[in-house]
Parts: C-alpha cells; structure tokens; sequence
C-alpha cells in the first residue's frame, strides 16, 4: 500500500488523486498549530477494489482559520474508503470540515465511511461539520458521523486525583483523542504535534 503524510503548509499537497483498479492509498494530512489553510481534496476511485485510507488531523490553538474539503468519488463497484479526520480547537480558531462520499449508480458493493471528531478548548472557538452522503447504488455499506464537545471533565478529575498536574492531564487527554491517527505519523513528527500539544 502506498503511505502518504502531508503536512500542510509545508508539504505540496495534491488536489486531485485517482485510483485505478486494486490500487490502495493511505494518505494523512496534518495542519500543525499556527496554520491557517483552505484545503480542496479530491479522490476518484475509479477502478474495481479500489481502497483508500485517509486520516488528518488539526490543531487551532489561538485564532487560526482552518477549512478542509474533501469530496471521494466511488465510480467502480467494489472499492473501500474510510476517513478520520480529528482536531481541537482553541482560542478563537475557526475549523470547518466539509466532506462528501459520491457513490456512482454502477459502484455497486461500495463500502465508505466518513468521521469528523472535534474537541472545543474555548468557549469562542468555532467548529463547523458537515459530513455528507451522495449514493446512487443499492448494494453498499456507507455511514458518516460528527462529534464536537469539550475534554471529559471526570476523565480530568481522575488523571488529577493520580497527582498528574493539570496542564499535563489535559495533554494526555488530547494525545489520547488523536491517537487513531497520530499513530500514523513518522515519530519526528507525533513529537513535533505532541509537544505542540502544551
């Protein structure tokens, strides 16, 4: 399988991405602290078992403007996507998260899925979600979900009442919600988010 990690800001990152017939795709996108970015990502899977494994992750710490775009076409029967897509959000950031699963009437034996899951640090920061579903086939598997909400307060209170200090606690929350995909990253780079984490 091909691995892909963007970091964007830094990386050129593709707009549009096809896959042909059996070809398999793990792509991750990472918008680091301090990143204001307007991202458009396009994925044909245009060929029969086509697979694709996104992941992104996002951090707004302050008053960053963060919009992500992605649109993953199925025009072939049989093909597998899923997407993961984490962030948190402070300050007076803006995050929004647009995604679009298009299932083609001929992409019979689809399966696609679609998360978005936000933590909010300050009541100002702003988080817009709008995962979406566009099938035309009747043989497929597709979900799509989104969360927002703020750190577990009992999970704080437990960490703190093991004499973890509290800036540490909540960093061990946040590494913790974005583990599915920081594991992902080459660790230079995890280290480089967790610290950004502080």
């Amino acid at each position: 399988m091909d691995n892909r990690v963007y970091i964007i800001g830094r990386d050129s990152v593709p707009q549009y991405l096809r896959l042909d017939a059996g070809e398999e795709l793990a792509m991750t996108l990472v918008v680091p602290p301090g990143t204001d970015v307007q991202l458009a990502l396009e994925i044909d899977l245009t060929g029969p078992g086509a697979s694709l494994d996104l992941a992104g992750l996002y951090l707004c710490r302050e008053a960053e403007r963060v919009d992500l775009r992605v649109l993953v076409r199925h025009s072939s029967g049989g093909g597998t996507s899923r997407q993961l897509f984490k962030g948190i959000v402070g300050g007076t950031a803006r995050a929004a998260f647009d995604g679009l699963i298009y299932v083609a009437q001929d992409a019979q034996k689809t399966q696609a899925y679609q998360e978005n899951h936000t933590i909010l640090l300050s009541d100002a920061a702003r988080v817009e979600s709008r995962p979406q579903l566009e099938i035309y086939a009747d043989d497929v598997q597709c979900s799509h979900g989104a969360t927002t909400g703020y750190l577990n307060p009992d999970e704080l209170f437990y960490l703190r009442s093991r004499g973890i200090p509290e800036a540490e606690a909540r960093r061990l929350q946040m590494v913790a919600f974005l583990a599915p995909v920081l594991r992902r990253l080459p660790e230079p780079l995890s280290e480089e988010i967790y610290a950004g984490l502080s």
